[in-house]
C-alpha cells in the first residue's frame, strides 16, 4: 500500500484497517495501527488520516495502552475545529462519541490534574450541546469522576440527571448503561439491586465488546454474599472465558482473581496470574494496575495466612517469588498508585476503598468450580496451638472412659481415642488389662501388620483373667492373616479358637460379646475363601447362620452384638450374589442396612447401599439404584473418605443424567471432581468427573462453562487410563461447545484431532461424524479449502458406509464452499448436480417404503438448494441475459423441489411451500408476475384450514400476500 494515492490507495487503507481490527488486543495491533496512520498520511487524502487516527484511537482503547489516546484524540479535535467539513457523517459521531473515552482515560491516569478532568467535563457539555446531543452522556461521565473521588452527593445528583436525560446516539450502549448503575447499587450496599439491573445483560438482552464481560465478573462477590454459589461459580467460568483473551480488560481479570482468593481456589487464583505476567507491569492503565496489584495481595495474603508464605508465586518477571514478598510488593505498589490518586482528588477515597479490599476476608471455604483446583494444602498451622494447662487435659481416667464408650457404641473415632489412651499411658503406670485394651485397639488400626499385636493383646487379656477376649484377640489375629493372603494359615488358625470359646460360653465362663467376636472372625475367614477361591460357600453359610442364631434377638441396646447380626445379613447377601441370586443379594444387603441404620451407625450402612446400587444397575431397576446412592451418601455424612464421596458422587450423577436430569447430574459431577481433588486423585477420577460434568453442562446449553470443564478435563485424560473413547468424545463435545460460541477454528481443531483418533476404530460413524463437523467448523472459519478437504474426507467415509443422505450433504456443503474458492460457480453447480444424482440413484434402488421416503425428502432439499445456488452465484454485475440464465436454471431445480415435496404429502408440507415461496420470487424476478402469483396461492391453498397458532403457518400466508401484492394492486 505504500506509495499509493487516490481512490484504490484508500480502499486499500481500510480494508488494512479492518484486518488489523480483527487482530488480537495488544502492543502488535497497535503498532499495526500507527504504520497505517503513516501510510494514511501518505495519500494526500484528510478522511483517510481522520480515519486512521479513529483507529488508532480504538485500538490504544482495547489494549494497555490506554495512556497514548491523548495524543490522536487531540489531533483529531485540532482538525475538527479548523476544517469541520473534512470529517464524514461516521467520524463526526465517532469524534463525540470518543469524549467519553477521553474522561474515562483521564480518570485513570494520576498524573492528569483534576481541574483538567473538570475542565474536560465542561468541554464535552459544551460541545456535545453544540452538535444538539442529550446530556445524558455528560452526566454519566460526571458520575464517573464524581464517584472516582469519593463525592457521592455529587454523584447521586449526576446519577439521578443520567437516568433523566433522554437516550440519544451519544449515550453508552444498554448493556454499559446498566453496569455502571448497578455498579452504585453496589457501592451503596444493594446488592439485589444491581444484580437485578444487571439482569437483561446476564441474560444476553444487551451486549457489546465489553459486555457481558464485566458484569459477570462484578456480579460474583455479590453473588457470593447473596448465598447464590452456584451462579457466582457459572459466572466465573462463563466470564473468565470471555476476558482471558482481552488485554484490555484487566479490571475485570482482578475480579475473577479476587473471587478466586475468596472462595478458597488459591491455586486457581495462582494459574491465572500466570497466564497474564504483563499485568503486574504494563503501566498503561494505572487504575487498573492498582486494582490488579490490591487483588495479588489479597491472594498472597491468603497463602501466607495458610501457612504458606514461603511457596513459589507467578510474580513480575526479572526474580523469583515467595507469596510472602509478593504480599509485600504488590501492597506496597496498590498503595503507592492509591496514594497518587488520592493526592490528585484531594480525597482519601481511593485508598480507603483499596485498602477495604485487600482486607476481605474469604466468603466460601471452598468452592468447587469444577475445573481442576488442587486444594491448598496449609503447611502448618498459622498460629502455633497454646498447650493447654495441666488441669485442663483430661486424665487417663477420663481418657480411657472416652476411648470405651466410642468403642462399645462403634463410633467412626474410636481408634484416636484409643491412641490417646496409649500416649497417656506412657506417662503412667497402668493394669494389665488397660494394656492388653491399648495392644488390641493398636492392632486393629495396622492392618496386615496387627497380627503379632493381637497375640500380645491375647497373651495379656490371658494374664488379666479375661480366657474370652484372650481367645477373640487370637481369632482378630487369624483373620488379619486371612487379609494378608495366609488364607490357609488363617483356617487353621481359626479351629483352636472356635472350639474355645464355644466350650467356655457353655459353661457360662464367658459373654455373647466374645463368644460373637470369634463366630465373625471365623465367618469372615471362611467368606474370603468364597471370594478368593469359590469354594466353601456350605460351610461358609452355615458360619454365619450359627453367627446369627447367637445374636438372633440378643442385640436390643447393644450395638455391637446389632452390627453382628447386620453384617451377618450382609454376608448371606455376597454368599447370594455369588450363588447367582441378585435379586436376593438385593434384599439382604437393604435388610443389613437397614439394621445398621436403626442401629444408629449409618456410616456402617454405605457399603451395603453401594452394593444394592451395582446389583439394581446390572438388573436395569435404575430408580432403585438411584435411591440406593442417595442414601449411601446420606449416611456416610463426613465419614466417607474423599474418594469415597467422588465415587459416589460421579455413579449417582451418572444414573440421574441417564434419566436424562441433566442439571441434577451436573451438580453431583461437580461434586465428584472436587471431591477428587481433595483425594488427590485430579488426573483420574477427577478428570472423568469433569468429562461428565462437562457434558451435562454442553446438554443445558452451558456452553462457556462447558467448555471451560472440558479443557480442564483435556488436560489430564488419557487413553491408556480413561480409554480413547473418553478422550474423543470431551474433545467432541467441547468441539460443540467451541462452535456454538463462535470460536469455529477452535472448535475444527478439537474435531479433527477426535477424528484422527476415531479414524483408528473398527467402526467408522464416529470418525466420519466428526471429519463432518470438523469441515462445518473450517467453513465458519473463514478456511473453504480445508473445509473442503474435510468434506472430501467425510464423503468417502459416508460413501463406504452406505450412508448416502449425508454423502449427499457433503456434496451440497462442497458445492455452497466453491463459490468461494478458486473453483467458482461451475465447480459449484457439478458439485451440487453430483449430489441430485446421489439422491436419484439411492431412490430407485430403495426396497424399503419408509427409506425411499427419506431418500425423496434429501432429494427436495438438494433440488432446492441447488436451486439456491444457481441464483446467488450469479455475480451482481453479470449482464442481463447471464443473470436469466442463472434464475431460469434455478426455477427448474425449485419447480423439481416442489414435485418432490408434492409427492410426500402432509408431512413435507413446509418443506414444500418453502420452495413454492423460493419459485415465486423467481418469477417475479424473471418478470412473470401471473406464475409468480400462481405459486403463492398455491402455497395459500396448501394452508387452508391450518392450524393458525403455527408459526410457519402464519409466515408463509405473509410472504404468499407479499408476493401477490404486485399483481393484486
Amino acid at each position: 500500500m505504500s506509495g499509493t494515492d487516490g481512490t484504490a490507495g484508500f480502499d486499500a487503507l481500510r480494508r488494512a484497517m479492518a484486518e488489523n481490527s480483527e487482530e488480537p488486543e495488544g502492543p502488535a495491533r497497535n503498532a499495526r495501527a500507527e504504520q497505517l496512520l503513516a501510510e494514511a498520511e501518505k495519500l494526500n487524502i484528510p478522511l483517510a488520516v481522520i480515519e486512521a487516527l479513529g483507529h488508532q484511537l480504538k485500538v490504544y482503547n482495547y489494549s494497555s495502552e490506554k495512556d497514548k489516546m491523548f495524543v490522536p484524540f487531540a489531533r483529531l479535535l485540532r482538525m475538527w475545529d479548523e476544517r469541520p467539513g473534512d470529517f464524514d457523517e461516521y467520524e463526526t459521531h465517532s469524534l463525540h462519541w470518543v469524549f467519553k473515552w477521553m474522561t474515562a482515560g483521564m480518570l485513570d491516569q494520576p498524573h492528569v490534574p483534576l481541574a483538567s478532568i473538570e475542565k474536560w467535563l465542561g468541554e464535552m457539555e459544551h460541545r456535545y450541546r453544540l452538535a444538539g446531543h442529550s446530556e445524558r452522556a455528560v452526566r454519566s461521565a460526571e458520575f464517573s469522576v464524581a464517584g472516582h473521588i469519593g463525592d457521592l452527593p455529587r454523584a447521586e445528583r449526576a446519577y439521578a440527571a443520567w437516568l433523566a436525560a433522554d437516550r440519544d446516539r451519544m449515550a453508552d450502549c444498554h448493556a454499559c448503561e446498566l453496569h455502571g448503575q448497578g455498579g452504585w447499587q453496589l457501592r451503596n450496599g444493594r446488592d439485589e439491586e444491581a444484580l437485578e439491573l444487571w439482569r437483561p445483560v446476564l441474560d444476553g438482552e444487551y451486549s457489546c465488546a465489553h459486555e457481558p464481560h464485566t458484569v459477570l465478573a462484578s456480579s460474583l462477590l455479590p453473588l457470593l454474599r447473596l448465598g447464590r454459589a452456584d451462579e457466582a461459580r457459572a459466572h466465573h467460568l462463563r466470564g473468565f472465558r470471555l476476558v482471558r483473551p482481552m488485554e484490555s480488560m484487566r479490571g475485570a481479570y482482578a475480579d475473577h482473581v479476587e473471587f478466586c482468593a475468596l472462595t478458597g481456589n488459591e491455586a486457581r487464583g495462582l494459574e491465572l496470574l500466570a497466564e497474564r505476567p504483563a499485568y503486574f507491569t504494563d503501566t498503561g492503565q494505572p487504575r487498573s494496575r492498582m486494582d490488579f496489584l490490591a487483588v495479588v495481595a489479597l491472594l498472597m495474603d491468603r497463602l501466607t495466612g495458610l501457612g504458606l508464605g514461603e511457596q513459589r508465586v507467578p510474580g513480575p518477571a526479572g526474580r523469583t517469588w515467595t507469596a510472602g514478598e509478593l504480599a509485600a510488593h504488590a501492597r506496597g505498589e496498590a498503595l503507592e498508585l492509591a496514594a497518587r490518586f488520592d493526592a490528585r482528588n484531594g480525597t482519601s477515597y481511593v485508598g480507603d476503598q483499596l485498602r477495604e479490599r485487600m482486607a476481605q476476608r474469604p466468603l466460601a471455604d471452598r468452592l468447587p468450580l469444577g475445573v481442576r483446583a488442587v486444594r491448598t494444602v496449609p503447611a502448618g498451622p498459622v498460629v502455633p496451638a497454646v498447650p493447654a494447662a495441666p488441669a485442663e487435659r483430661p486424665g487417663l481416667p477420663e481418657l480411657l472412659a472416652e476411648a470405651r464408650r466410642l468403642s462399645d457404641t462403634l463410633q467412626p473415632h474410636a481408634l484416636d481415642a484409643w491412641a490417646a489412651v496409649a500416649r497417656a499411658a506412657e506417662e503412667t503406670e497402668v493394669d494389665t488389662y488397660v494394656r492388653a485394651e491399648i495392644t488390641d485397639h493398636t492392632a486393629m488400626g495396622r492392618g496386615p501388620e496387627g497380627v503379632e499385636l493381637f497375640e500380645r493383646a491375647a497373651e495379656l487379656y490371658a494374664e488379666a483373667g479375661d480366657q474370652g477376649e484372650a481367645i477373640a484377640a487370637h481369632a482378630r489375629a487369624a483373620y488379619v492373616r486371612a487379609l494378608s493372603g495366609e488364607l490357609d494359615e488363617a483356617l487353621a488358625g481359626i479351629d483352636e479358637p472356635y472350639d474355645r470359646i464355644l466350650a467356655l460360653y457353655a459353661e457360662d465362663a464367658t459373654g455373647v460379646r466374645q463368644t460373637a467376636s470369634v463366630l465373625m472372625s471365623r465367618a469372615r475367614i471362611l467368606m474370603r475363601q468364597v471370594h478368593e477361591r469359590s469354594t466353601g460357600a456350605k460351610e461358609a453359610e452355615r458360619a454365619v447362620r450359627e453367627l446369627l442364631a447367637l445374636v438372633g434377638g440378643r442385640g436390643g441396646s447393644d450395638v455391637r452384638l446389632v452390627s453382628r447380626a447386620a453384617e451377618g445379613r450382609a454376608m448371606l447377601a455376597e454368599l447370594a450374589e455369588h450363588a447367582g441370586d441378585g435379586e436376593r443379594a438385593g434384599e439382604l444387603f437393604r435388610q443389613a442396612s437397614a439394621q445398621f441404620v436403626g442401629a444408629e451407625l449409618p456410616w456402617f450402612a454405605v457399603e451395603y447401599e453401594v452394593r444394592v446400587a451395582g446389583l439394581a444397575h446390572e438388573q436395569g431397576d435404575l430408580a432403585e439404584a438411584e435411591r440406593a446412592l442417595r442414601s449411601a451418601l446420606e449416611h456416610g455424612g463426613p465419614y466417607v473418605e474423599p474418594i469415597g464421596r467422588a465415587q459416589l458422587y460421579l455413579q449417582l450423577a451418572e444414573v440421574v443424567g441417564g434419566r436424562g436430569a441433566a442439571e441434577e447430574a451436573a451438580e453431583h459431577a461437580l461434586q465428584a471432581a472436587h471431591w477428587a481433588d481433595e483425594a488427590g486423585e485430579s488426573g483420574t477420577l477427577g478428570a472423568w468427573a469433569r468429562h461428565q460434568l462437562g457434558g451435562f453442562l454442553l446438554r443445558q446449553g452451558r456452553f462457556a462453562e462447558a467448555a471451560e470443564v472440558l479443557e480442564s478435563a483435556l488436560a489430564d485424560l488419557r487413553a491408556e487410563t480413561h480409554g480413547d473413547g473418553a478422550v474423543v468424545q470431551t474433545q467432541w463435545w467441547l468441539g460443540d461447545c467451541l462452535s456454538e460460541l463462535g470460536e469455529h477454528h477452535a472448535a475444527a481443531e478439537r474435531r479433527l484431532q477426535a477424528a484422527e483418533t476415531a479414524r483408528h476404530w473398527p467402526e467408522q460413524h464416529d470418525h466420519a461424524t466428526l471429519a463432518h463437523l470438523a469441515a462445518e467448523s473450517l467453513g465458519n472459519a473463514g478456511l473453504p479449502v480445508e473445509a473442503d478437504r474435510a468434506y472430501v474426507r467425510a464423503g468417502e467415509l459416508w460413501r463406504a458406509m452406505g450412508n448416502v443422505h449425508f454423502l449427499v450433504r457433503s456434496l451440497r456443503a462442497r458445492a455452497w464452499l466453491a463459490l468461494r474458492t478458486e473453483e467458482g460457480p461451475a465447480g459449484a453447480r457439478k458439485l451440487m448436480a453430483d449430489a441430485v444424482r446421489e439422491c436419484e440413484a439411492a431412490l430407485e434402488s430403495a426396497a424399503d417404503p419408509a427409506a425411499a421416503e427419506r431418500l425423496a425428502d434429501e432429494l427436495g432439499h438438494t433440488h432446492r438448494q441447488f436451486g439456491d445456488l444457481l441464483a446467488r452465484s450469479v455475480a451482481e454485475d453479470a449482464e442481463d441475459a447471464a443473470i436469466q440464465a442463472a434464475f431460469e436454471a434455478a426455477l427448474v431445480e425449485m419447480s423439481a423441489a416442489v414435485t418432490v415435496f408434492a409427492k410426500l404429502g402432509a408431512d413435507a408440507v413446509h418443506s414444500r411451500t418453502g420452495a413454492e415461496l423460493a419459485a415465486g420470487w423467481l418469477e417475479a424476478d424473471l418478470s412473470r408476475p401471473a406464475d409468480a402469483a400462481a405459486r403463492a396461492r398455491a402455497v395459500l391453498d396448501a394452508y387452508e384450514g391450518a392450524d393458525p397458532a403455527d408459526e410457519t403457518v402464519r409466515a408463509r400466508q405473509a410472504e404468499a400476500r407479499q408476493l401477490l401484492e404486485p399483481t393484486e394492486g
